[in-house]
């Protein structure tokens, strides 16, 4: 599975109002807390690829993304599977693997047709907005894409406004230019 996303910096209130106005449908609210691990055998900040354990409504899921796909998106592969937090965090550290830093966020969720629509609140960085469709495979990526920015004008977003560094760089960014 192929995660076409798009994130824009964006004022919730006003995206509220236009999701109502395009008849989104909502999903939900997900208070998600995001732990990030570091490999012992490669640099994922080099290689750009992410290893996480999201908990969320006492659930947990394990993710793996690859690195992005292009220049312009954060599209990139996405493998998830159900786990047990806190087993799968002491397997993680018994194989080597640390704590590379959590993202916390308050996430509202809703429907757009085909596109799945989500307002971030994130801990210390703000609010987002991200965009996203799945792909079943590289031949249909870039009319995702496509569907994905024609989205976000309703927003008075565009392709230069697309934030490709992920809420854990931005957090480790801000706790640097803290010290």
């Amino acid at each position: 599975m192929i995660e076409v996303e798009v994130k824009v910096r964006a004022d919730h209130s006003k995206v509220r109002s236009v999701l109502q106005k395009l008849g989104a449908i909502k999903i939900g609210i997900e208070n998600q807390s995001d732990s990030y691990f570091a490999a012992p055998h490669r640099d994922f900040a080099k290689t750009d690829e992410a290893l996480r354990i999201r908990s969320l409504d006492g659930k947990a899921v394990l993710t793996y993304k690859g690195p992005k796909l292009d220049k312009v998106s954060k599209t990139r592969e996405e493998l998830e599977t159900s786990v047990d937090e806190a087993t799968t965090a002491k397997i993680l550290r018994a194989l080597g693997f640390s704590e590379a830093g959590m993202v916390r966020k308050k996430r509202e969720v809703f429907k757009a047709g085909e596109i799945t629509v989500c307002l971030d609140a994130v801990e210390g960085l703000g609010e987002f907005l991200e965009v996203e469709i799945i792909a079943e495979d590289e031949k249909d990526l870039d009319i995702s894409r496509e569907k994905l920015f024609e989205l976000l004008k309703q927003f008075g977003a565009g392709e230069k406004d697309s934030i490709r560094t992920s809420y854990l760089e931005m957090v480790l960014d801000k706790k640097i230019k803290k010290l």
